[in-house]
């Protein structure tokens, strides 16, 4: 008799080969023969009373379930039979998942491996329930949080928020038969590392390629983490652009922050825990990676992201929670809303990439917010190369004395600017930023609008700018650059 699906042959024993076993008892059970050659002959084993012995305990003890080890003789040679029944729940070598599929032992990961668990139990690794954990151990802090979010947003009404920690956690589909689910230990317990190694948030402010300069790693409940880490990134990692409008602060950052936000929570509710990685935020000077573990929809690709879709959440108890604490939206909106966040500043949409089960997310710094735009120095002069006119600019004494003169500016014969070159300084504005509003302008150049306005109709009247796309969602082209 050959192999097969349910029969394996090993010449000898190895512990490895609790793998088969695995694989056997998640599949179709089967038999594996030790002391038989690849072509199914009898070689015999020498230890066959001690392995009688041994197998039968190192498959209990690694594998948690009870397997038949006979021995048999053939011509005088003994060898050893396990039969392995199949299993009504996953079994794990390890934290490694095992199948047996044709003559062959496959390793399970990523999608396979959670349609294997969701076909095996009919609930995801987040559903399963914990013992030795009850509400009362839960972090009242993390409830206070979510009470307060999910009144401010109006997600909840005050009467269920008045419920007791152990009413609320079952009013969130949090429990099963009375006790806790893991997602609920992921959302409110102050350790969640105690069901699995890696539920945190790691941020991280990098260099050039490995060079890491500094870091944060927020490891309590994921209510806590979120109520953190917005503003931690704000105030921790990123720096804003400081201009000062009728003694008003006005500060710009190089990421649309409804954008980050959103992006940031999504990697938290949609995360896939089970495989105990980290999210990660990748904080470089001019780009933003967050990246988290994800099993996608069949069916589905990155490109469905940037698509109209349907609201298909990994967790469906973890996300309907921080939606009611109005951390992410329903419906598939979030990602249509992380792309006007950008287009609201100016700022490149993200980028989306799977590698494997890694999910990462780029973005790229507002170009604008890296670099200073005022065009005045200390001692009343400045020479700008390329700045934002082919030819270049030259500016004496601020530009007050004499005027300004432009190289191919994109007029015949130049352009002659005088009054301080409000025009120039306009043009460069919008040379920064291309999609900056007339306000924008008015307030970081400290001109009415009027001014603005004024000039920026000569400037299209003589053809060196002209306004694509509309008033609202268009932006400024500068001609013959």
């Amino acid at each position: 008799m050959t192999e097969s699906q349910n029969v394996e042959y090993k010449e000898s024993w190895r512990d490895e080969y609790l793998k088969w076993v695995c694989g056997f008892a998640n599949a179709h059970g089967g038999t594996i023969y030790i002391g038989v050659d690849d072509k199914g002959q009898v070689v015999g084993v020498e230890n066959s009373k001690r392995l009688l012995e041994d197998i039968p305990n190192k498959i209990q003890n690694s594998l948690g379930i009870v397997a038949d080890v006979n021995k048999l003789v053939k011509d005088g040679r003994d060898y050893i039979e396990i039969r392995v029944s199949p299993s009504s729940f996953p079994i794990s070598y390890h934290g490694e998942y095992h199948y047996r599929s044709g003559a062959t032992k496959q390793q399970l990961t990523g999608i396979a491996l959670s349609q294997f668990i969701m076909r095996k139990t009919g609930f995801r690794w987040e559903d399963v329930t914990v013992d030795g954990i009850s509400a009362d151990d839960l972090d009242n802090d993390s409830f206070r949080i979510f009470r307060r979010e999910a009144l401010r947003r109006d997600r909840m009404s005050q009467e269920d928020l008045n419920l007791t920690n152990k009413e609320l956690l079952d009013k969130l589909h949090l429990t099963r038969d009375g006790k806790l689910k893991r997602s609920a230990i992921l959302l409110f317990y102050h350790d969640p590392s105690v069901i699995q190694n890696g539920c945190r948030v790691q941020i991280g402010k990098f260099g050039e390629g490995a060079d890491l300069q500094y870091q944060d790693v927020l490891e309590g409940s994921l209510i806590d983490t979120a109520d953190k880490v917005i503003d931690l990134i704000y105030l921790k990692y990123l720096k804003a652009k400081i201009t000062y409008s009728h003694d008003r602060r006005v500060e710009l950052y190089p990421y649309a922050r409804n954008a980050i936000r959103e992006t940031v929570y999504n990697a938290i509710a949609h995360n896939c825990y089970m495989f105990g990685t980290p999210i990660q935020i990748r904080i470089e000077n001019e780009a933003i990676i967050i990246s988290n573990r994800c099993v996608l929809p069949e069916g589905w690709t990155v490109n469905t992201f940037m698509e109209p879709h349907d609201s298909v959440p990994y967790n469906p108890d973890i996300a309907n929670v921080f939606y009611r604490a109005g951390y992410i939206e329903q419906w598939g909106r979030g990602i249509q809303k992380i792309c006007e966040s950008c287009d609201a500043v100016g700022a490149e949409r993200p980028v989306y990439e799977m590698i494997g089960t890694s999910l990462r997310v780029h973005f790229k710094a507002l170009e604008s917010a890296l670099f200073d735009q005022d065009l005045t120095n200390n001692n009343g002069g400045l020479k700008v190369k390329n700045g934002g006119l082919d030819g270049g600019l030259k500016v004496k004494n601020g530009g007050l004395d004499g005027g300004l003169k432009v190289k191919n500016g994109g007029l015949d014969g130049g352009l002659k600017v005088k009054n301080g070159g409000l025009a120039v300084r306009i043009l460069n504005s919008l040379k920064i930023n291309k999609y900056i509003t007339l306000q924008q302008i008015s307030e970081s150049l400290k001109v009415s609008k009027r001014a603005v306005e004024r000039e920026i109709r000569k400037l299209q009247n003589e053809g060196v700018v002209s306004r694509e796309g509309g008033t609202r969602w268009g932006y400024w082209q500068i001609n013959n650059e």
